[in-house]
């Protein structure tokens, strides 16, 4: 087969997204040396992906995500390559690509969260997307050969929401990310580089307002008020959002949260084992990578409990109502107060996160190419 891959979001460029593509691609290329594939990806992170299977090559498609270059370009390069097949990791396929076509889609945030908390965009202009979105992601999923969800969460929300066969979507569970682990003595001032002060309460990630950040920093100054010498430390790239929750934190004169900025990954090792709590209060995910990196390093974690979490968590974090009053604040009490239950959750957070594995997810993911194809 001539396989291709959209892979615009490669690496941090596409955040969560991003991470998935590379996980894919990088264990594509250690399983499949049948397969012809072509990986497209855009200017700025064209140099980040170097192909090591001869049967991978790169392909320059520098177009936008969401645009209108997007809908009529990308179709025409796709078929100037003669695919027999695309993996389209988001739900942005383009309306004009009329050709076989997997789509993952990891989530339905933008049907349950159509806030204009969530942009930056004229009022008018922001509905008029949304729509175009809605579209868009109801002809992907008519379109497509098969749908990819990372969670049996993700696979009901979208049989709830959409009229699709069920034997139609496939699940493949992501994993956590095995970082570079630095020696002990390049530890010591990881810490200071960011300003992060110990002892801390930890959560990484990004911070639409999904994520429930602004409720998390007023529980948390529940907490430091009875213990003054803890700090909130929110890591995540300084954009719009990360702003706005700053200046929360300013207008309350909320103390002891700290925002370091985007952590390079070496970095965030030594930032997540340093930690005293991971917390995840957010109110909607798709599956939820961090929470199960911090469980991998060794940290107890604290998380709402969204339906996708239990899923994917299992027993090994304690789950709190995130929206109530209080709901966050007991749960941080709760952990750091009960030294026997943050052992237990220590212990089986180590075995949960070792239930996932990107080799696993690439290897049913690659196994659905091969079904496609023998469907001709």
């Amino acid at each position: 087969m001539r396989i291709g891959i959209d892979a615009r979001f490669y690496g941090p460029l596409g955040k969560g997204l991003g991470r998935y593509t590379q996980k894919l691609i990088e264990n594509l290329e250690k399983l499949d040396n049948q397969n012809q594939y072509f990986i497209f990806l855009k200017k700025e992170n064209f140099a980040d992906y170097q192909p090591k299977n001869p049967n991978f090559q790169k392909v320059l498609a520098d177009y936008r995500w969401y645009t209108l270059k997007e809908q009529l370009r990308m179709p025409q390069l796709l078929n100037k390559y003669k695919l027999d097949l695309v993996h389209f990791p988001h739900f942005n396929v383009p309306l004009f690509y009329r050709k076989k076509f997997v789509v993952t889609i990891h989530d339905l945030i933008l049907l349950h969260f159509p806030t204009l908390r969530s942009t930056t965009l004229n009022p008018l202009f922001y509905w008029f997307k949304f729509l175009a979105y809605k579209f868009v992601i109801r002809s992907t999923i008519r379109r497509s050969e098969h749908i990819i969800t990372v969670s049996n969460f993700t696979k009901k929300d979208i049989l709830d929401n959409y009229a699709v066969a069920e034997d139609k979507i496939s699940v493949t569970y992501e994993a956590g990310e095995d970082f570079c682990s630095l020696k002990i003595g390049q530890e010591k001032n990881i810490l200071k580089k960011y300003g992060i002060i110990k002892p801390y309460l930890l959560y990484v990630g990004n911070a639409y307002p999904h994520k429930n950040l602004d409720k998390l920093i007023l529980e948390f100054s529940q907490f430091q008020n009875e213990n003054k010498d803890y700090h909130l430390v929110l890591v995540g790239k300084e954009d719009y959002f990360y702003r706005q929750l700053k200046k929360f934190v300013e207008e309350r004169k909320s103390k002891n949260t700290i925002f370091p900025g985007h952590i390079s990954d070496c970095d965030l090792d030594v930032v997540y084992r340093k930690a005293d709590l991971y917390v995840f209060p957010s109110l909607y995910e798709g599956f939820g990578l961090p929470p199960l990196e911090a469980m991998a390093k060794g940290v107890p974690v604290l998380s709402s409990d969204h339906p996708c979490m239990r899923e994917i968590l299992g027993d090994s974090a304690l789950f709190v109502d995130a929206k109530v009053k209080d709901g966050l604040a007991s749960g941080i009490r709760k952990i750091m107060t009960d030294k026997n239950l943050r052992l237990e959750l220590i212990q089986k957070g180590y075995q949960q996160c070792r239930k996932y594995s990107w080799p696993a997810m690439a290897k049913k993911t690659w196994q659905l190419y091969q079904n496609e194809n023998q469907k001709k």
